[in-house]
Parts: C-alpha cells; structure tokens; sequence
C-alpha cells in the first residue's frame, strides 16, 4: 500500500513533496529527478526553490511532450519546464531533457529510455494525476509496461488543457511520454492532487483494482510511492481515516 498523505492544501503538499526531494538531493547532490509539468506540481517546485539548495548539479527528465507544436510555443512543455522548474530552482538546462528534444520524433522514445539508462535512472518521480487516470500522458488503456512513445490523447485531457492554450481546438492531439512501465523503473514516486476533480482518479489509483483501464493505478506495482493530496482530492478514499493515523505516527528511520 502507498503511503498517503492527505493536507490542508497544495501549499502545504508541497512543502511535503519538497521536503522528500530535499532528502533525495541531500544524499547526492547529482540525483536524478523527473519532472512533472502543469499546475499540480507548482507549490513543489515553489516550496524547494524556497529551501535555497544548490542544485546545480541534479539532473532531470521531463515525463511528457507535445507532438507538433511550433519550436518554442510557450505552451511546450520544454518552455514550461525551463519557465517553472529549471529557473526557479537554478538547474543546469543542460542536465535536463524532455522526450523528443534531441532529434526527430522517429526514434525519440528509444533515445530518452537509452539517455535515462544513461544517468542511472531516475531517483525521484514527481506525478500529477488527470482526470482520466492518466500519469504521464498514458491515457486509459496503456500498457502497465509500457516505454517512452508517442500516444494520442482523450478528448478529456485535452479539455483539461485547453486552459493553457486558446482553446481545446489548439491542444496538439498527440504527445511522447514516458511509459508506465518507464515511469514504474523510477526508485521513488511522489503522487500528487488537489482538488475535488482529483477525487475519483486519486481513489482508482490509491484503492481501486491495477488495470490499464486506470493508468495511475501502476503506482501499486512499485514498492516506494507517496501519495500527497488535499482533503478534496482524498474525498474517494475509503481508509483516509488510517493514512491520517498512519500518517500522524510514521516510524522515521535514521
């Protein structure tokens, strides 16, 4: 079972997260972390810029790209990455990669397992949760084993994105992402969510049955998850009650 947190609010679960990506960096300063993109992941990013690390030396990888937007749309996730994550909490752009940004698209999702391998995998996986399920972008139905390739997206998902473009019309249909089974390699997951419309996707995911049907349900193959969320976001789960307890008395180690 995942260890779940629930807080008041994303700011205070992302003080949590951070304080998890604080211990990894601590014990080496050249830890491999993935990056998530949109809003969810905000407050993490904002809480460990905060703490003043040096983190010049983590490297990091990206869990998913837009197929077909123009080179240097804002609304890339290689854009959002460099704006949300790499400058605010001072990394080397040169140590961090996004799916297909070394190449053509034929190729890409081979290339960026190949590099991961290359850094010796990664260390920490920060996870934002859609309303369909998805982590990453492997939408309902993607393999539990799946790697790095490109995948179309559900009319949902780009729904839920069209906030950050002009309208859903504009949300590319295709993007690469990391698979489930790239994502499952990771030592460490962090799972996060805010809100009511999390609540559903939170509860298949935490305490539904494993099935592709509910891509984030992986999250119960790996033996190393954390699972942050707000009080509306855990309003689905049925032993909330024992992850406040659990919570509450954790045995730290060390």
């Amino acid at each position: 079972m995942a260890e779940v947190v629930i807080v008041r609010d994303a700011e205070e679960g992302g003080e949590v997260a951070a304080g998890l990506l604080a211990r990894v960096v601590a014990a080496d300063p050249e830890a491999v972390l993935g990056l998530a993109t949109g809003s969810t992941p905000l407050t993490t990013w904002a809480a460990l810029a905060a703490r003043g690390l040096d983190l010049s030396r983590v490297r990091g990888f990206a869990l998913d790209e837009y197929v077909g937007l123009p080179p240097g749309s804002p609304q890339s996730y290689r854009a959002t990455v460099q704006r949300d994550i790499v400058e605010p909490l001072g990394l080397d752009p040169e140590r961090v990669r996004v799916p297909g940004d070394d190449g053509p698209l034929e190729g890409a999702g081979e290339r960026y397992e190949a590099a991961i391998r290359s850094a010796g995998g990664v260390d920490l996986q920060v996870l934002g949760i859609g309303t369909t399920g998805h982590i990453g972008f492997n939408e309902p139905g993607s393999s539990l084993a799946s790697r790095t390739r490109v995948k179309t997206l559900t009319e949902q998902t780009r729904r839920d994105n069209a906030r950050f473009f002009g309208s859903a019309d504009e949300v590319p249909r295709h993007c690469l992402t990391q698979g489930l089974g790239t994502i499952r390699d990771a030592r460490r997951l962090v799972l996060l969510a805010w809100g009511a419309g999390k609540a559903e996707a939170i509860a298949g995911a935490v305490e539904g049955a494993v099935t592709a049907s509910c891509p984030g349900s992986a999250i119960q193959l790996h033996p190393e998850v954390t699972v942050v969320v707000d009080e509306q976001a855990a309003a689905g789960l049925r032993y909330a009650d024992y992850y406040r307890h659990a919570w509450r008395h954790r045995h730290e180690l060390g």
